[in-house]
């Protein structure tokens, strides 16, 4: 199964927080899935990991830790590496001028569901209501349910 994950997905399933359990669930149901990485994913996910040390809901150590078992990953075949081009910023403001006014998506939520649409994968992970919605407008199915 070819999965793309959003950011808030990932670090829930990497480390530790009020989503992981589920992710992890999620995760044990979908038989190994790979997940797609893109440059936004894999640059949100660092950014991520150290925006928690600046809130102080994990230490230096634990966003090491984190980074390095996704780094490590890299090169397991969890990922499969995706390269997006020009496209999926054209079709991220398709979604804004259909989505936004309504369901009050963010740029990174439709940046993170235009390229899911362009990559076709088999299942979206999010944690996102927004985001969900509007994955769900477009037709992706969307776990956790």
């Amino acid at each position: 199964m070819i999965a793309y994950a959003d950011t808030g997905f990932l670090v829930s399933l990497y480390g530790q927080d009020a989503n992981s359990p589920v992710a992890a669930k999620e995760l044990a149901k979908s038989a190994q899935p790979v997940f797609i990485l893109t440059s936004l994913i894999e640059m949100e996910f660092n950014n991520a990991a150290a925006l928690r040390v600046f809130r102080k809901d994990w230490t230096r150590s634990e966003a090491r830790m984190v980074r390095e078992d996704f780094s490590n990953d890299l090169s397991t075949g969890v990922f499969r590496i995706a390269t997006l081009g020009p496209e999926v910023w054209e079709k991220a403001l398709e979604l804004s001028q259909r989505h936004t006014a309504v369901l009050g998506t963010r740029t990174l939520d439709l940046l993170h569901v235009a390229s899911a649409l362009i990559l076709k994968p088999d299942v979206f992970f999010t944690f996102d209501e927004r985001q969900r919605k509007a994955a769900k407008a477009e037709h992706l199915r969307v776990l956790p349910a």
